[in-house]
């Protein structure tokens, strides 16, 4: 059953989401990744098997499709 861990909301759905990851100081876009996602809040919780896949997809296990240049603000 499922548990929001931030709301505690017991309601998702299942969505196709994007998250930056900060990998050793880089940042790394990661798209298309299957989560359930809070009717409440909106906070897209990963299986575990989708977080290892993701995991050894940035540490080797796969090349980048593409490289994009990013604008990055620094809040005052």
């Amino acid at each position: 059953m499922y548990r929001c861990h931030v709301c505690g909301f017991s309601e998702a759905h299942q969505e196709l989401v994007s998250e930056i990851f900060d990998l050793d100081g880089k940042p790394v876009l990661v798209e298309n990744i299957p989560a359930q996602i809070c009717d409440r809040c909106g906070e897209p919780t990963f299986s575990r098997q989708t977080t290892e896949n993701i995991r050894l997809m940035l540490h080797g296990g796969a090349s980048p499709v593409r490289t994009v240049r990013m604008d990055v603000f620094a809040y005052p």
